[in-house]
């Protein structure tokens, strides 16, 4: 296929994929259930932190989570008491368990503490000339684990410093800076341009970027990650991360 008719059918996918009527069954759903902003980027965060495994499965566990924390995430995440989180004891989804759900509230405290959103924390690790957020997830990283936690709790935060391809942290950046339009992401994040978001990279989106030549490498690993950008960046350098949408639901969709 031709560069032009890669980027006709993806277009054609882009639309035919992002749409409401899929918002029901993506993790996405858990943070269509708030309106405030802080409650959006927490329920955001933890749902994207699990999104791994089958998507009912995710969503479930996340709804769980969210049960725990009284349906108000952001209250609960600021006044919470250690004697709280004691209602947590028994969560899990994989090998996310119920202490590194009570250390995700204890770290969003420390860092709502200090930041008015979590859209300042990224911010705050960009470097001037950055094409992508590497160093604004990396930033992030380091911000959100200052507070005392176990080491095995870090492994639920990627850090592409470390050839991770930070796939749920890049999805969980694109539902909440890409515009609201479709309905589908928040656009609640609107200092970070979408031009240098990465695209979700997994199996599925992985197969079918390689089956249309934008990219080459095998792994699926941060290096994978930038050459990927570079291929959708050609395609649309305003808003390269919407292909997402096509690349995803062309492996998950059909």
């Amino acid at each position: 296929m031709t560069e032009v008719e890669i980027k006709q059918l993806l277009d054609e996918k882009y639309e035919e994929y992002c749409s409401v009527r899929f918002i029901e069954s993506d993790p996405i759903s858990i943070p269509h259930l708030y309106e405030e902003k802080q409650d959006i980027e927490i329920s955001g965060l933890i749902a994207a932190t699990i999104a791994w495994g089958q998507r009912p499965t995710i969503i479930k566990n996340a709804n769980k989570a969210m049960y725990l924390m009284g349906n108000e995430p952001y209250q609960f995440v600021m006044e919470h008491s250690e004697n709280d989180l004691k209602t947590m004891d028994g969560f899990v989804h994989r090998t996310f368990n119920a202490e590194d759900l009570k250390h995700f509230v204890r770290s969003l405290k420390n860092v709502y503490s200090k930041y008015s959103s979590l859209e300042d924390v990224f911010l705050s690790g960009i470097h001037k000339g950055d094409s992508n957020l590497k160093n604004a997830i990396h930033h992030f990283k380091q911000e959100f684990f200052a507070v005392s936690h176990e080491k095995r709790t870090q492994k639920h935060v990627a850090d592409p410093m470390k050839g991770s391809s930070a796939k749920r942290i890049n999805m969980y950046l694109r539902w909440m800076c890409r515009p609201k339009d479709k309905g589908v992401d928040f656009g609640i994040w609107n200092r970070i341009p979408t031009s240098i978001l990465s695209c979700p990279l997994d199996v599925h989106s992985g197969r079918n970027a390689r089956q249309l030549g934008l990219l080459n490498r095998t792994q699926n690993d941060w290096k994978a990650v930038e050459e990927l950008d570079a291929s959708l960046r050609k395609l649309d350098p305003e808003d390269p991360v919407k292909y997402d949408y096509a690349l995803f639901g062309l492996g998950v969709f059909g």
